[in-house]
């Protein structure tokens, strides 16, 4: 512990280019009930992870770009669970859908009991390219 009245050698600060805070790509949330029930209503892809919804929107819907939303029922366990498996699937969306989903579509994510938290994250993303290669495959 260095004493009070001490001489303390301060080190210059280093300056850097870098941002303090990153930007982040992600896409806009849904957060309207009548938007997860059109995208329940539209094409679904199972994964071992998780369950992916897909739906065009109509084009008087006037967003631009992808949304997403997320869903994890009670099935997959208490609250700590239930937000566990949010936040990887939130991190699954933000890192594959800027590349991989297609703007004026809606994207749900939903939990899957017992495998959305265990679930490797490299093969959750893994899962996400592939449903999404498969969904726009179908409507093309």
């Amino acid at each position: 512990m260095t004493p009070p009245m001490a001489e303390v050698a301060r080190q210059p600060a280093v300056a850097t280019d870098a941002p303090a805070v990153f930007a982040c790509r992600a896409p806009v949330t849904l957060t309207r009930r009548a938007d997860f029930l059109r995208a329940a209503r539209a094409q679904r892809r199972p994964t071992p992870g998780f369950l992916l919804q897909a739906r065009r929107r109509a084009p008087e819907e006037a967003v631009e770009g992808a949304r997403v939303g997320f869903t994890c029922s009670k099935k997959l366990g208490n609250a700590v669970m239930r937000n566990r498996a949010k936040r990887r699937l939130r991190e699954v969306a933000r890192a594959v859908l800027p590349e991989h989903g297609h703007a004026g579509w809606d994207y749900v994510l939903v939990g899957r009991p017992g495998a959305t938290v265990a679930h490797d994250f490299v093969a959750m993303c893994d899962d996400l390219r592939r449903a999404l290669r498969h969904v726009h495959e179908r409507t093309t």
